[in-house]
């Protein structure tokens, strides 16, 4: 009897192609499979279509993957991969996390300028971001922040043709796109990265026992421990695409290190706050949500509800 051939499921943009084909070789590894014996499907979402207005104006993070969480459901695909930070916090009833890849650098990189700090005075920089707008303006009043969407090569060419003055990209994606030359890292304690910063996740059907298997076997625990403790604050934080704020989990020793910070979007405010605790028990999570909210100035409560 043949193997049914597994599909995964992907965005088309190059990073995504990329992520893809890490977790088919990965697959590929782990269970003895031939590329043949896995399919990539391609499948374009709307956050790929529209790129002149910010997600948190036309739906949020959902835009990135509710057509993959669709094709899921309607097992028109086994499995989806997911850059993690772009993945919504509470998902669609039927669909698990079923593993993730290896972490990696969760830095941002600054593309133009050797530094924030060697921006000029009154300097143009472009992001969707509102993390990242609220970081820079915390550091650099004086920026200008403009809209910037678009895939790695559209935001380069806006720095390269002066259109903007620099902007800021994940290390991770920079990467694996082969671009390690690209910018220059931005210290984590200048900018702390954003929640599941540099993880690839897969998802699958919950009711797919055989799949969810087959997907748990390439999970790098440390990256899924780190990454799923980052989600429960940002539930517990009631956060949004709207939402300025950083976190960032580590291993220390048997337990996690959960940092974090609010912003208010103009970076006028904020607050910074740790945690730790265990893998076996997030209660941490929410603990450090409770005390962030409780010392953030009131134009930082206002953005997540409280």
């Amino acid at each position: 009897m043949t193997r049914p051939k597994l599909r995964l499921g992907t965005r088309g943009s190059p990073l995504a192609l990329t992520q893809a084909r890490m977790v088919r070789e990965a697959l590929m590894i782990t269970h003895g499979l031939a590329e043949t014996d896995i399919e990539i499907v391609v499948i374009k979402t709307t956050g790929d279509q529209v790129q002149d207005r910010a997600l948190a104006e036309i739906g949020g993070k959902a835009l990135w993957t509710k057509e993959l969480d669709r094709a899921i459901l309607s097992a028109d695909i086994d499995l989806a991969v997911h850059s993690m930070k772009d993945v919504e916090t509470i998902r669609p009833d039927g669909i698990v996390i079923s593993a993730m890849l290896p972490r990696a650098d969760v830095r941002d990189r600054i593309i133009g300028p050797e530094s924030i700090d060697a921006l000029p005075q009154g300097a143009t920089v472009g992001t969707s971001s509102p993390r990242r707008q609220a970081q820079l303006l915390r550091l650099r009043p004086d920026l200008k922040i403009v809209l910037l969407r678009g895939n790695v090569d559209t935001r380069l060419a806006k720095v390269a043709s002066g259109e903007i003055d620099a902007t800021l990209l994940a290390a991770a994606g920079l990467d694996r796109l082969g671009r390690r030359d690209v910018g220059r890292g931005i210290a984590i304690d200048v900018m702390l990265p954003a929640p599941a910063q540099g993880a690839v996740g897969i998802e699958t059907r919950a009711a797919d026992s055989a799949t969810t298997a087959l997907i748990a076997a390439i999970s790098h625990g440390p990256t899924m421990a780190c990454v799923v403790a980052e989600r429960a604050l940002l539930l517990a934080l009631n956060a949004d695409c709207h939402s300025p704020l950083a976190a960032l989990a580590e291993i220390d020793g048997k337990h996690l290190h959960l940092r974090a910070e609010l912003f208010a979007a103009d970076g006028s405010a904020h607050v910074v706050g740790e945690a730790r605790g265990t893998t076996d028990n997030l209660d941490f999570a929410g603990w450090l949500a409770t005390d962030l909210l409780s010392r953030a100035p009131g134009a930082v409560r206002a953005l997540f509800g409280a």
